[in-house]
């Protein structure tokens, strides 16, 4: 439609006769109208046609970038509240962490307490054993050497008995006794 239009100007330009040098800079009145005619005509098509498509185009962009713009801080706000959950959640693990630990150094200091009231009472127990046998060794060896001593009385009786002795035979009997004692309790 344009072009049927543009080439009626042509036309009716040549009609008329005139053909002047055409300045470069300046155009022809002629072409001003027209140019002007067609410039109205395809701005009035833009607009339209062409301009609420754009600007629905527009819209739709904006409104695109609105909603992404959002849901990209509905997610951030989402990461930001799993972040300080997960912080939160390692804060507690710390913490528990370092209860089991201090729970276990308790619990150690207490077993090694025990073991050593344990090893200490197991001690005293053996002492108390061994001062014990020691009380009844040196008990049954009171009663060997009164066994002995009584046996050597016996004999040293049977001795005197057997001789009518006379002070010198005596007092070499009883150092002869003890000499005899004092050597069995070595």
């Amino acid at each position: 439609m344009l072009a049927s239009v543009l080439a009626v100007a042509v036309k009716a330009a040549e009609a008329a006769g005139e053909v002047k040098a055409k300045n470069p800079i300046v155009p022809e009145s002629k072409e001003i109208l027209w140019a002007s005619i067609a410039f109205f005509i395809v701005f009035g098509l833009l607009a339209w046609k062409a301009w609420p498509a754009i600007k629905k185009s527009l819209q739709d962009r904006e409104d695109k970038i609105r909603g992404d713009l959002e849901h990209a801080e509905s997610v951030r706000t989402q990461a930001d509240k799993e972040l300080a959950d997960y912080q939160r959640q390692l804060a507690d693990s710390r913490n528990e962490g370092g209860r089991i630990i201090e729970e276990a150094r308790q619990s150690a200091d207490q077993v090694r307490k025990d073991l050593i009231a344990r090893a200490e009472a197991d001690a005293a127990e053996i002492r108390a054993r061994a001062q014990e046998d020691a009380k009844l060794a040196t008990e049954r060896a009171m009663a060997d050497v009164q066994s002995r001593v009584s046996d050597l009385s016996i004999e040293l009786a049977e001795r005197i008995v057997r001789h009518n002795l006379d002070k010198a035979t005596q007092i070499q009997l009883i150092e002869n006794y003890i000499n005899e004692v004092g050597g069995t309790r070595r």
